[in-house]
């Protein structure tokens, strides 16, 4: 309790004689809370509350040890998922704008405490959460929900908050026959995780009792945190669907400290919102239950193509390439592709696209490759271009998993980062000029070698046809797209707050005007992988729902409590979430 002691001493030593009641309470102000009040909160926790600094402090203290160890797990996405005081990416650990910073690889300044939380509620029941809630809205305190923090755009931190640290909420109940509260309808076989449930975590445990479900490709992200209540796109979305449309019940603490139960039977307008309408913007949720189907074979394919730098044959080749999406989109295939047009290798530059299609409970090998084939062919014969082709079985889609894309325990980070992303249209990539006019466009942005642009055949399929039977809160754009194309722009640890910050306008009155344009702006962008400074986030990030979802936000939490940057609501306050800056 100590570190508690201090931080409280040093906002009563601060304290001022008010505060603003349009602003959040501040540590220098007397509305702050004093020890006892905070001695009180840990006691109702059970001691799992605690002060928090910068994963990096004591790299500045002069603790060598503590140091070793933070250096060996800095890119660690899984160790810095059980941090409280760090988040995936460092960008949103600072706090540029008042130099405050605290990172591994530059100690000639002062750590700062930037964006991360003052105290941390490590949840380990809904209890817990709810009496940080009722905290949060009694001094009225800027509130931070944390899941893993794999979050592109700052929403798992905020300066001078409380954190919610949903991480440790790790239940597992499967269901074979479950009946969502309120009906006696049954939804099929289901499984219900805690918030802090990662995807390794999950189909690890819906592998061992033969099922799977619709989910991400990654190590570290909270299934039911922000990945779902943003959406959810998966290499299963054109099989079954988007995340968010197979999720069967949500149990939920709102912004009054109540625990909730939000289905299409009890709270659907709760329920609706929370299936894509962002995290850490309703409510802190406890636990969500999925759908869960039988588990499948699957069969990838992976072709590759490359070529010397600046062959001109090579955009052609990709606007060929996305011109295949649909027909093979129809016949069943996601899949994930990786653009590099500028790649050292050896002692030479190519330019390389691969491509990882992935046809989920088809074993006809043969057949792929038929459908497969025109494609090839194609690529073969633009001038200068390799292809290298296999397509492999796998006997489940757990073992394709476990064994290629989330092998191991990690997932790389610790970068400074941050998203472009566009969803493109079905309706483009079938029309005559459309594959071009997209290509075109990203030839127009300027990629440093190695620089990567990734597209995500997510959708089509399930994702489009579940627009006649789903509703729910995602963009609609999702029920039209063909690929979902993402690209990063980075800064190094010691770059200026000036360096930064054309950084960030080049990506947002640049590069992403350039990709708006090839629609027409009729599309939009997926909020988990999105471009954190993007203007109009609330068209872009949910379309014609954004109003509907305005209107739950000021149901549920009229006074703000849960602000997420770029989340519904968030436009009336400042950036921070510290202080409205829209009156009602």
């Amino acid at each position: 309790m100590k570190g508690l002691l201090n931080l409280a001493l040093v906002g009563l030593a601060l304290a001022s004689s008010g505060s603003d009641s349009s602003c959040r309470c501040r540590p220098h102000q007397s509305c702050w809370p004093v020890e006892q009040e905070w001695i009180a909160l840990n006691r109702s926790v059970q001691g799992n509350l605690q002060a928090t600094q910068p994963v990096a402090a004591p790299c500045h203290e002069g603790n060598k040890k503590a140091c070793a160890a933070i250096t060996q797990e800095w890119t660690n996405s899984t160790w810095r998922a059980t941090q409280p005081g760090a988040v995936q990416w460092e960008n949103w650990e600072a706090r540029p704008e008042l130099n405050e910073s605290c990172v591994l690889e530059t100690r000639q300044t002062t750590c700062g405490q930037g964006r991360i939380s003052l105290y941390s509620v490590l949840a380990k029941s809904a209890s817990h959460i709810q009496d940080a809630v009722r905290f949060a809205k009694r001094f009225n305190l800027r509130l931070a929900v944390r899941n893993s923090g794999h979050d592109f755009v700052g929403r798992s931190t905020a300066p001078d908050s409380l954190q919610i640290f949903t991480y440790w909420l790790k239940n597992i109940q499967f269901s074979d026959d479950f009946k969502p509260a309120g009906t006696p309808k049954s939804e099929g076989p289901a499984v219900t995780i805690g918030a802090g449930i990662n995807l390794m975590e999950l189909y690890a445990a819906v592998g061992q009792k033969g099922r799977t479900v619709v989910a991400g490709t990654s190590h570290t992200v909270g299934a039911a945190g922000g990945y779902i209540q943003g959406g959810g796109h998966s290499l299963m979305g054109p099989w079954k669907g988007m995340a968010a449309d197979n999720v069967l019940e949500f149990k939920v603490v709102t912004a009054n400290g109540t625990l909730v139960t939000a289905n299409s039977h009890q709270n659907p307008d709760l329920f609706w919102a929370l299936r894509g309408g962002g995290g850490g913007t309703f409510g802190v949720v406890v636990s969500a239950t999925l759908r869960t189907f039988d588990e499948a074979p699957i069969t990838m394919v992976n072709l590759n193509v490359s070529t010397v730098a600046k062959n001109p044959g090579f955009w052609g080749a990709m606007a060929d390439f996305h011109a295949a999406i649909p027909s093979l989109n129809d016949a069943g295939a996601s899949g994930y592709y990786f653009i590099t047009p500028n790649m050292p290798f050896k002692k030479m530059e190519v330019s390389r696209l691969s491509i990882l299609l992935f046809f989920p409970n088809q074993t006809n090998v043969a057949k792929i490759d038929k459908l497969v084939a025109p494609l090839q062919s194609k690529l073969n014969a633009t001038a200068g271009l390799i292809t290298e082709y296999a397509s492999i079985p796998f006997p489940s889609i757990h073992s394709l998993l476990s064994g290629l894309l989330i092998r191991g325990n990690m997932d790389p980070t610790g970068k400074n980062v941050i998203l472009g992303s566009r969803l493109f249209s079905r309706e483009l990539l079938v029309s005559h000029n459309g594959p071009g006019k997209l290509v075109n466009a990203w030839k127009k942005l300027k990629f440093n070698p190695g620089d990567t642009i990734t597209g995500n055949i997510v959708a089509g399929g399930a994702v489009a046809k579940n627009a006649e039977s789903v509703d729910n809160a995602i963009n609609p754009a999702w029920r039209k797209a063909a690929t979902h194309m993402y690209f990063a722009r980075y800064w190094a640890p010691n770059a200026t707050l000036a360096q930064q910050q054309e950084v960030i306008r080049n990506m947002t009155e640049v590069d992403m005007l350039v990709l708006k344009d090839v629609e027409g702006y009729k599309m939009g962008a997926y909020p988990n992988e999105a471009n954190a400074y993007e203007p109009n986030f609330q068209n872009e990030f949910w379309g014609s729902n954004y109003p509907r979802l305005y209107g739950i936000k000021q149901k549920w939490d009229p006074n703000g409590l849960f602000i997420a940057r770029k989340g519904v609501g968030s436009e009336d306050w400042d950036d921070a979430g510290l202080c409205r800056i829209k009156r009602k």
